[in-house]
């Protein structure tokens, strides 16, 4: 290449993809075409499937029961497929602050929030978060008091976690989707709360 600063090269974790993708097509395993439909369909999920099943939680105390007993089972309850892995649902309350982290790599509910952003894939993230959690919600602007404690949860290749957050007050009579329309990402990962207006 003539401009040399634009070249990148790939990264670890993008060489062993590449590697694994093109292994697989050789052996007829799978076509170019299948492996690029389901980067597709990955990359077109949204938060807000995640958002549904915590606004569905907030005005339903019987699915929230059951999303924290089994959240896979409650997910598939609403159409949501959890393929092959076990989510489990934490519940933030006025005692505790829940936050998820993968301290290995980037495990993540994708299936209901999409596509991991950047720093949640970052070492500093990964290994501050377990060490130093009030410091690290305090840089995404989360300042959680001293009396709540906090627990940060630990995604694995075949379990991943969701935040169900604290449902703000002011919130009362809202219906399920305008409950959803306050639910974000980060809340779902517990970097963030929802709030109103």
């Amino acid at each position: 290449m003539s401009d040399r600063g634009t070249y990148q090269p790939f990264t670890y974790y993008q060489l062993m993809e590449t590697s694994l993708r093109e292994l697989l097509v050789e052996k007829g395993l799978v076509t170019d075409e299948q492996v690029n439909a389901e980067v597709a369909a990955m990359r077109a999920r949204q938060p807000e499937r995640g958002a549904r099943v915590v606004a569905k939680a907030w005005i339903d105390d019987a699915f929230r029961q059951r999303l924290l007993k089994n959240g896979t089972a409650a997910c598939e309850e609403l159409g949501l497929e959890i393929p092959a892995l076990r989510l489990v649902v934490v519940e933030n309350t006025p005692q505790v602050h829940n936050a998820i982290v993968c301290t290995l790599c980037s495990c993540y509910p994708r299936v209901l929030l999409g596509i991991p952003p950047d720093w949640y894939k970052s070492r500093n993230y990964r290994s501050r978060m377990v060490r130093e959690p009030r410091a690290v919600l305090a840089e995404f602007g989360l300042r959680i008091p001293e009396a709540v404690q906090i627990r940060v949860h630990d995604s694995t290749a075949d379990m991943r976690y969701l935040v169900l957050p604290m449902r703000p007050q002011g919130t009362e009579g809202w219906d399920e989707a305008r409950l959803a329309g306050i639910v974000t990402r980060d809340s779902m990962i517990g970097v963030a709360v929802p709030t109103i207006g």
